[in-house]
């Protein structure tokens, strides 16, 4: 006995598999949205009125005891600034001064040199910035971008380049730059920024960081590139670089504050105060001068990494898209 099957029939049997599909997809969303709405206090608890008490005294608490913490310091520091020593000493943690003496911050200025060491450490960072952020990019480029055959080899010495304390390489990075290859053995770098930034552009982290970013970005748009003829020079400025803003943000921060505070390597290497930043002369000045001009020139140093931050607060925020570059 044969049977037939119309076309009709046909198109009745489609209809009812792609509506048993729809249905299993639309369980299978239901359960995610209800996973996804599953945290530590649901939404019928936070409808109780002790529960939203105690979730707005919890929050109250935390946020008073992190402004105290992380802002605490910096008021302290600036209330101090322009209070005269005797009332810091006798009273640290007053909230109001007794008396205001703005002149703090001019003796800081002029008699300690504030503003001689302050561009220091202003072309120190800027320096650093560049170096690093020179050698992350192009290097990371070259790893995840170009992906030579040894690029496998390069990237296991970049990291293995990690686990080497940095107190070891101390002693060989000064030899280097008291007596630089090549240069001849009169030659020397000491006094020089150059002293400073070459060794600070040669951050594996930072190249490791940048090029697991990179290994991110559609390939599809370096391929098209590529086909309209742009060559490696071009596909790095005008595509990678332009894509590549969110970490190139993170890189730049990371790099002045760490250049910024800085301390061992700018005193060994920069002997001659007229070239030191703030943070070789500020300590070594502390003993000769007042404690209300000292406090005065450390919140003035203190101005820029404020300052970054404020500039740069968004890139942080942003961090949690930069988990494939962190993660992988």
């Amino acid at each position: 006995m044969t049977t037939t099957i119309t076309n009709a029939e046909r198109r009745e049997g489609m209809r009812g598999l792609l509506s048993r599909r729809g249905s299993g997809g639309g369980r299978k969303r239901d359960s995610l949205d209800d996973l996804a709405e599953r945290t530590i206090v649901s939404a019928s608890e936070r409808r109780r009125p002790g529960t939203r008490f105690g979730m707005s005294v919890t929050h109250v608490f935390l946020f008073v005891t992190l402004a105290i913490a992380g802002l605490g310091p910096i008021l302290w520091l600036a209330k101090s600034a322009v209070t005269p020593s005797q009332d810091t000493i006798q009273q640290p943690f007053a909230l109001w001064p007794n008396g205001i003496d703005w002149a703090n911050l001019s003796t800081a200025w002029n008699d300690i040199h504030i503003d001689q060491y302050f561009w220091n450490t202003i072309v120190i960072a800027a320096g650093a910035w560049f170096a690093q952020l020179f050698i992350a990019t192009t290097g990371g480029y070259a790893l995840s971008v170009l992906r030579p055959r040894y690029a496998p080899v390069l990237n296991a010495l970049v990291l293995a380049t990690l686990f080497i304390p940095g107190i070891v390489l101390l002693v060989p990075l000064y030899l280097t730059i008291v007596s630089p290859p090549f240069l001849g053995r009169d030659a020397s770098m000491l006094n020089s920024y150059l002293a400073v930034w070459l060794p600070m552009a040669a951050n594996a982290f930072n190249i490791l960081l940048v090029k697991r970013f990179f290994d991110n970005l559609p390939r599809e748009v370096f391929e098209a590139a590529k086909t309209d003829g742009a060559g490696p020079f071009r596909l790095f400025w005008s595509i990678v670089l332009p894509m590549s803003k969110p970490i190139l943000g993170v890189v730049s921060v990371f790099a002045i504050i760490a250049a910024w505070k800085d301390y061992l390597w700018p005193m060994l290497v920069l002997p001659d105060p007229r070239v030191q930043p703030l943070s070789v002369r500020l300590p070594a000045v502390a003993s000769q001068t007042e404690l209300d001009v000292f406090l005065a020139a450390l919140a003035i140093a203190t101005l820029i990494p404020i300052a970054m931050f404020l500039l740069f607060q968004s890139v942080f925020l942003r961090s949690a898209g930069l988990g494939g570059a962190v993660k992988g």
